[in-house]
């Protein structure tokens, strides 16, 4: 094995931000694709904790939870700094990037899987904070500044992930037109190479829960 292992599953949207991380760094990795549904001895002895991917293991020592790895690769390998050196400027990202993982990630879930007495108040609910994510964003062509950093990172597969709730709920979460921002700051992010090659495709989770018979509007992930 080699220095840098990602223990990761191609498809999900913390994943990719890893090796988007190490890609911009140019850092060499070894990747191994994990089997959610079959974990394997290597995921529960890198992190028997949460059992749950991503882990970045670096000599052999495990990091797990995908905001902690990009932490933790910006600190280990210096070129391409991801972070700002400012400390309030890197405390407003650390801010706004537990803000999409805890607020439009979590949102959007809960709103695909939302009961249909429910399903409304839930929609509102996750679109609020899709709101205020697309202002934080205005017109900007990256987040943190006048580079690639590590809120575009935590951002970046946030769209096709959301167009995949979307289909998988039976929902609409996000209009073009309501979100303008956020729309288009996506197409540039998706153009960019790195990026472009790794990235999750909404139509390929879709495939995912069809051949798991996950079919969509069934909330059964």
């Amino acid at each position: 094995m080699g220095e840098v292992q990602v223990i990761g599953a191609s498809l999900s949207l913390f994943c990719c931000r890893i090796e988007w991380a190490l890609k911009l760094k140019g850092i060499e990795y070894e990747y191994i694709e994990e089997d959610l549904r079959n974990k394997s001895s290597i995921l529960l002895q890198y992190n028997p904790v949460h059992k749950k991917v991503p882990v970045l293991v670096h000599k052999g020592k495990p990091v797990a939870e995908s905001l902690v790895i990009l932490e933790y690769i910006d600190e280990t390998w210096k070129q391409n700094p991801i972070l700002p050196a400012d400390p309030y400027e890197k405390s407003v990202v650390r801010f706004w990037s537990r803000f999409v993982d805890e607020k439009c990630v979590v949102g959007a879930w809960a709103a695909c899987c939302a009961q249909e007495h429910e399903k409304e108040e839930a929609i509102k609910s996750a679109q609020e904070s899709l709101g205020i994510l697309d202002k934080q964003i205005e017109s900007k062509k990256f987040l943190g500044g006048e580079k690639l950093g590590f809120l575009d990172l935590v951002v970046g597969s946030l769209p096709n992930w959301l167009e995949f709730i979307e289909e998988l709920g039976g929902i609409k979460l996000v209009d073009p037109e309501k979100f303008p921002s956020l729309h288009a700051w996506a197409q540039n992010f998706f153009e960019i190479p790195i990026i472009k090659e790794r990235i999750p495709m909404a139509k390929d989770l879709i495939n995912y829960c069809k051949t798991y018979g996950l079919e969509p509007n069934k909330k059964q992930v």
